[in-house]
């Protein structure tokens, strides 16, 4: 199973609707509570990331009999040190972000922790593609 979401910049209106879409086909296909958790929490991170940090991209989900992987790759603007973006707390976000309460420097974090497999690979000026894989069994 393939489905892709577009997600807009600064569409806030929205963030978090692909998420949801994403958690309600995984609960149909009878994922195990324990393991929609953790992908629920990292697809809802992927896509604020894409919401707050890039000029747009698409949340990808592939769904095999042995794992679950999300795919987030956007259109730039690139992370120019991806060591200091995955320690906790640190931040870019926009004021207008932060104002509604987003950007507190976890979401990289938290999608490492939660994915059992995490590649992020990043060009300035380019953009950015996430990969998370969760185990089925």
């Amino acid at each position: 199973m393939h489905e892709e979401y577009p997600v807009e910049k600064s569409d806030y209106t929205r963030a978090g609707e692909a998420s949801a879409s994403i958690k309600r086909i995984l609960k149909q296909l009878g994922i195990s509570g324990s393991v929609l958790r953790r992908i629920g929490v990292a697809c809802y991170e992927v896509e604020l990331n894409l919401v707050i940090h890039s000029d747009g991209g698409v949340l990808s989900l592939d769904v095999d009999s042995d794992a679950v992987t999300l795919t987030s790759a956007d259109r730039g603007p690139g992370i120019p040190d991806i060591q200091m973006a995955m320690r906790e707390g640190y931040s870019t976000a926009s004021e207008e972000a932060r104002s509604l309460g987003f950007g507190a420097g976890m979401g990289l974090p938290n999608m490492k922790r939660n994915a059992d497999d995490f590649f992020i690979e990043s060009e300035p000026g380019k953009g950015t593609t996430i990969r998370m894989s969760f185990r089925l069994g």
